[in-house]
């Protein structure tokens, strides 16, 4: 990103475009993201948004003014979209889409956790989203991504990738195979109950979640799958990176943990919001934690046999490797489920 093109894009949208700076943020598998500063201020966050991901990015931002409208409060730091000249929530320029959104001063992320006001806060925020957008109707928000977290879709796909993969990739990958087939059937009872749709973010990993420098929550950030969904899918999703205490995609899998002390403060930052749960759903708590990294590896093994299609890659086998490391995350919390159970139980 040239300084000259920043401008150029900065242009369209309501903001002054004079002595600023750009500065890449290389995090993320979909969307390409800047910093931008103005008099070496941190103002914005500019992101080209992934039109082949998201193809209704018109749909994604509908979805995106109406939650973000309503994720202001006390304890709740809002973000906001600059809007365009022509006072629009995107711009096209040059057959790209883009999108300009407020930078909260001194916020920062982390991958995993590392002390457990980090994963009581990230609770706290969590269940704050959903009190916050608890009262939206559904039938308002526009389902962007079709079978995001839904794990028989995922199914479909990873049974279709067996058939149509070449041989090597299916010999290399015969271990995430045997574990994926292994484990399904388990997992899949999730679906057989009969759970209470929400709105959720569907993509809460730990750098996800806005921290202060005294490690207070601030709120939650990429909201482009912000659509219907089941409140399982973020706890499991957000515990996947928050107990692991690796990077996600470690490669030396016996780093990676099921920190029940991260995890019982979690749920304990997650019971302080005040989020009202029906019964129902917190009996379905404990499966969600391994459901969600289970579900991220499939997906990682299914773009791995069908040529690294879907996920940006540095090197053929990164899904695959992604994939093992995700499946090690889903199968440490399949060993832990009682533990995971009577902690749940403790506080819900």
């Amino acid at each position: 990103m040239t300084l000259e093109k920043a401008q150029h894009l900065l242009e369209a949208f309501q903001i002054t475009t004079k002595n600023i700076s750009i500065t890449p943020i290389h995090q993320g598998f979909i969307n390409d993201t800047f910093l931008v500063a103005i008099h070496n201020e941190t103002r914005y966050i500019l992101q080209q948004v992934n039109t082949k991901v998201f193809k209704n990015y018109q749909g994604l931002h509908h979805n995106l003014e109406k939650a973000l409208s309503q994720l202001q409060a006390k304890d709740y730091a809002a973000i906001n979209l600059i809007k365009t000249k022509s006072n629009k929530p995107y711009a096209i320029v040059d057959h790209t889409v883009w999108r300009l959104q407020t930078y909260i001063k001194d916020s920062v992320a982390h991958n995993f956790a590392t002390n457990t006001t980090q994963a009581f806060e990230a609770g706290r925020i969590l269940g704050r989203f959903h009190a916050l957008l608890g009262q939206e109707n559904l039938e308002q928000y526009t389902v962007t991504i079709p079978n995001f977290n839904h794990l028989p879709f995922r199914v479909e796909e990873f049974e279709t990738a067996l058939k149509t993969a070449p041989k090597e990739r299916l010999d290399f990958a015969k271990k995430a195979i045997d574990f994926a087939v292994l484990n399904l059937p388990k997992l899949l009872e999730f679906y057989k109950v009969d759970l209470p749709l929400r709105l959720c973010h569907n993509d809460t990993k730990l750098n996800n979640f806005l921290f202060n420098s005294k490690d207070e929550g601030l709120c939650l950030i990429d909201l482009d799958t912000i659509m219907p969904g089941y409140f399982h899918y973020d706890f499991g999703d957000a515990l996947r990176t928050i107990t692991s205490e690796t990077l996600e995609g470690e490669l030396e899998l016996t780093n990676i943990r099921c920190n029940l002390h991260y995890l019982e403060a979690f749920v304990k930052g997650l019971k302080a919001s005040d989020l009202s749960l029906s019964s129902i759903e917190i009996n379905c708590l404990p499966i969600a934690v391994s459901l969600m990294p289970f579900m991220h590896g499939l997906r990682g093994l299914t773009d791995y046999l069908n040529g690294n299609i879907y996920y940006k890659v540095s090197y053929d086998t990164q899904n695959l490797e992604r994939c093992l490391s995700l499946f090690h995350v889903a199968d440490l919390a399949i060993q832990n489920q009682e533990a995971i159970q009577a902690i749940i139980e403790a506080y819900f």
